[in-house]
């Protein structure tokens, strides 16, 4: 699934291409089981900004005739993508062939896709700020971790107080906005935490939360980490595979010590560690 370095690039992408534009007309896909609500009335609604929050992107909408202020929030799910193309109509059978979910047509006669193969995505329209309800995960989020909000003390005080794996409490999302399989397994690397620990004390925080920064500093700067389904509004991949340390390098040396590294299952998600460097 797309994590914090992967949506931001998105978002970056389609800030310039999306800022000011109004949204002519919606097509999607009624299938029972997306996650798809409300859309048209994004319909005649000019996109004012695009902001990222976690993994979640939410495009504010302009006022409607009654003052009431809506966004669109999208979700890529596990395999969901954009792509905007000029405005056609709309064939029959789009979403079986390839897997667009959501179009929107804008006043410039292009259109932005949303493709979604496995339907876990999300594009939803809302009241602005209406979470609680509506997208409860959006309401519990934790601090952006490349903010000044993510504080260190705060964050070493939430992993005393919780006896769960830290790789569990890293991909909940509420002590860490935006964390996911790929960049909790790096991060644990990194601040030589082993993925099963329950106990992290204050210097060990200190380093996992620095880890943190770093590794998703790094990952944005290469626009996120491709390996299967993943790709930018431009339909190139991310670059930051290359220069994983630890997911998805199981059985393989240790680059920082040779160990062959070990894989596990925390928290129902594939996790590597180095049995040396992570204990």
């Amino acid at each position: 699934m797309p994590e914090l370095p992967e949506v931001e690039s998105v978002r970056r992408q389609l800030t310039p291409q999306l800022t000011g534009r109004r949204i002519a007309d919606v097509w999607w896909d009624a299938h029972p089981h997306a996650r798809l609500s409300d859309l048209d009335l994004a319909v005649g609604r000019r996109i004012e900004r695009i902001v990222r929050r976690g993994k979640f992107l939410l495009c504010t909408l302009d006022p409607t005739d009654d003052g009431d202020t809506l966004e669109l929030v999208l979700h890529l799910g596990m395999t969901g993508s954009f792509s905007i193309r000029p405005t056609e109509p709309t064939p029959t059978g789009l979403a079986t062939t390839d897997h667009v979910r959501v179009r929107f047509d804008l006043d410039d006669g292009r259109t932005l896709r949303f493709a979604d193969p496995r339907r876990f995505g999300r594009a939803s329209v809302i009241p602005a700020g209406d979470y609680v309800d509506r997208i409860p995960t959006l309401a519990t989020l934790g601090p952006e971790p490349l903010s000044s909000a993510f504080d260190p003390a705060a964050f070493a005080a939430a992993l005393a107080a919780t006896s769960a794996p830290v790789k569990a409490k890293l991909l909940d999302q509420r002590l860490v906005a935006g964390v996911g399989n790929i960049y909790a397994d790096e991060a644990l690397w990194r601040a030589r935490i082993h993925p099963a620990s329950r106990r992290v004390g204050r210097v060990r925080a200190g380093r996992l939360h620095q880890a943190i920064v770093e590794v998703l500093t790094a990952a944005v700067e290469r626009e996120g980490t491709t390996f299967r389904d993943y790709q930018m509004v431009n339909g190139e991949s991310g670059r930051y595979a290359a220069f994983l340390d630890a997911y998805g390098q199981g059985d393989r040396p240790c680059r920082r010590c040779g160990e062959p590294m070990r894989r596990t299952v925390i928290a129902q998600r594939g996790t590597t560690y180095c049995p040396r460097c992570q204990r």
